[in-house]
């Protein structure tokens, strides 16, 4: 079965940090660049970061510029969301998604979703 596995959420105070982390079973990440998108409560999903197949290109959007950091390590299949400086405004459900490239982050232009994981940051 091919699936993305989200790990990592929690509950932090504003100012604290986590790390996500998306693994994946059944196939290869490294052919497949990563974005992570996350979801508020009564929010559309939008895109926060991604990471090309090889590493070499990163986007951020601007809200999180600064204080979030995606990486991979394709040898052990998976990708992390460094996330510091955490603000209320950061609540909600992360995903990790996979497709081709890092061009955009329209949800059905990509292949693979994870289930998701919770992030919860109290003020």
């Amino acid at each position: 079965q091919l699936q993305l596995v989200e790990s990592g959420g929690g509950l932090v105070q504003s100012g604290g940090s986590l790390r996500l982390s998306c693994a994946a079973s059944g196939f290869t990440l490294r052919v497949y660049a990563i974005s992570w998108f996350r979801q508020a409560p009564g929010k559309e999903r939008e895109g926060v970061s991604c990471i090309s197949y090889s590493g070499a290109i990163t986007k951020y959007v601007d809200s999180v510029k600064g204080r979030f950091t995606i990486s991979r390590d394709n040898a052990n299949n998976t990708v992390y969301l460094q996330m510091n400086s955490l603000k209320p405004e950061d609540t909600g459900i992360y995903y990790c998604a996979a497709k081709s490239y890092c061009s955009g982050y329209v949800t059905s232009t990509y292949n693979y979703w994870g289930q998701g994981t919770q992030v919860t940051v109290s003020s």
